[in-house]
């Protein structure tokens, strides 16, 4: 899976994100907002501290993070199984 390279917050709980494979966009978080953790995020301060973290994931927060892999496949529209064939020789033995 790329590795994201940049990460920007944007208006309405949008980021704008880069991956090393040259994909990037605009992604809506905003279904997010209010929702547990994200409760965080009525501060729109909050919000705006969005970075990568050391693993690679998109935080806000030690407490506030999503992972890279699905926002690529938010981002792209694919699935798993377009990223990784072998998953379709999986499901086909379970």
């Amino acid at each position: 899976m790329p590795r994201p390279l940049e990460v920007k917050p944007l208006k309405n709980y949008r980021i704008w994100i880069k991956y090393a494979d040259g994909v990037e966009g605009e992604v809506d978080l905003s279904e997010l907002v209010g929702k547990g953790v994200f409760a965080a995020w009525k501060d729109d301060r909050e919000f705006q501290k969005v970075h990568i973290g050391s693993g690679g994931e998109i935080a806000w927060s030690d407490q506030i993070d999503l992972c890279a892999d699905a926002i690529y496949l938010k981002l792209t529209g694919k699935k798993p199984e377009d990223i990784f064939p072998s998953l379709h020789q999986s499901a086909r033995y379970a």
